[in-house]
């Protein structure tokens, strides 16, 4: 079933609660079945990006390229045992292709030598799958590249402060997700060169908020309410718990720069009210849709389509064809005007409407920055 862009917006909360409240959520095209059928399984709804964005344009992509293919869907909740199982099932089902992001790159293996013996080709999508030969294609980001932007926005903005070596917090994603272990690799590299020194350093499990701001009110305990200088948040969920922590605390997160990425609305308005200093814009839109091209095209028996893949990424036991995007930087200095692959970050069509930015909370910071 087709589902509109307004549609996946206004009901992500319903369709979040449904994904945590059952672990499984399932449906089919209804351009009457009969086709080839697609499974799309996704880590989590913590990032929101998930289920405002990835799934409803996958989907979008899938009917756009397949009129008779039918999506089989399903979400993790952070839990990799529940994954297996959902691989299971839209096997059971039928799949004829598995477009797969792991909530754990390394145990995911397993699903993909499931998915072999049924000969069903494998996409690895937005996390790399590791540690197996069967990956048929990786569709991301440059994440090592999303690392380098956040560590050097941050680097920069704490030079122009005054504050050239810190010291930061370092809040770091889920350890079971490869993701942020190359974001790190990319933040790490950019810190060494501009000589930032890290004060205290947490992996985050599941990408929890929360735990980012009992991580945040821990290093306050420790540092104390100066004794940092910035704070270096792998996403934007993990920001939104820093910067609570320093609030909570009575430090004015405006004075204390935090990054962030996947550009989520709340990411937004608070970069815009002064309260996040960055985000990384990856626009999920051409991601799902080169993931959705080279689903059809497996799925229905045929190659990949000449010039999709970019690169080979190494997993651990082989180079997989690759299509990585390019991922951009936002501070409140150009969050009008970034844009990737057609989809403005603020725009009519674009990955938010200046209408959910623009709530009268945050009118005057839109018109500030010239959002209307």
């Amino acid at each position: 079933m087709s589902r509109s862009k307004s549609w996946a917006r206004g009901a992500v909360l319903s369709v979040a609660a449904l994904v945590i409240g059952l672990g499984l959520a399932a449906c089919g095209s209804d351009s009457g079945g009969g086709g080839p059928k697609i499974a799309l399984l996704l880590p989590e709804s913590k990032t929101t990006r998930y289920e405002a964005h990835d799934h409803p344009e996958f989907e979008d992509a899938v009917n756009a390229a397949c009129s008779d293919c039918d999506l089989i869907y399903s979400n993790a909740n952070q839990d990799a045992a529940q994954q297996q199982s959902q691989m299971e099932a839209a096997l059971t089902d039928g799949a004829d292709v598995v477009v797969l992001d792991p909530v754990d790159s390394s145990s995911a293996a397993s699903m993909v030598q499931l998915a072999k013996q049924q000969n069903v080709p494998v996409v690895s999508y937005d996390r790399l799958i590791l540690d197996t030969p069967d990956v048929n294609a990786y569709v991301s980001f440059d994440n090592v590249r999303v690392g380098q932007l956040q560590g050097e926005s941050l680097s920069k903005k704490l030079a122009s402060d005054g504050n050239p070596n810190g010291p930061i917090v370092r809040i770091n994603g889920s350890p079971t997700d490869n993701n942020a272990k190359l974001f790190g690799q990319g933040a790490a590299s950019a810190f060494s060169q501009a000589g930032v020194q890290v004060a205290k350093e947490y992996d985050t499990p599941d990408w929890s908020p929360d735990q980012a701001q009992t991580e945040m009110d821990q290093a306050i305990t420790a540092l104390g309410k100066t004794g940092f200088k910035g704070v270096y948040a792998m996403n934007d969920g993990t920001a939104g718990g820093a910067i609570a922590a320093m609030q909570a605390a009575g430090v004015d997160p405006s004075s204390v720069p935090t990054t962030g990425q996947d550009a989520e609305l709340e990411a937004v308005q608070r970069i815009l009210a002064g309260t996040q200093y960055m985000t990384v814009y990856k626009a999920t839109k051409p991601e799902a849709k080169a993931a959705a091209d080279i689903a059809v095209a497996l799925a229905q028996g045929k190659p990949i389509p000449a010039g999709m893949i970019t690169t080979k990424t190494n997993n651990g036991s082989t180079d997989v064809p690759s299509v990585l995007l390019t991922p951009q930087a936002a501070t409140k200095d150009n969050i009008k005007s970034v844009t990737y692959g057609g989809q403005p970050l603020i725009a009519a069509d674009g990955y938010w409407t200046p209408e959910e930015v623009c709530t009268s909370q945050f009118q005057s910071a839109c018109q500030a920055a010239g959002i209307s």
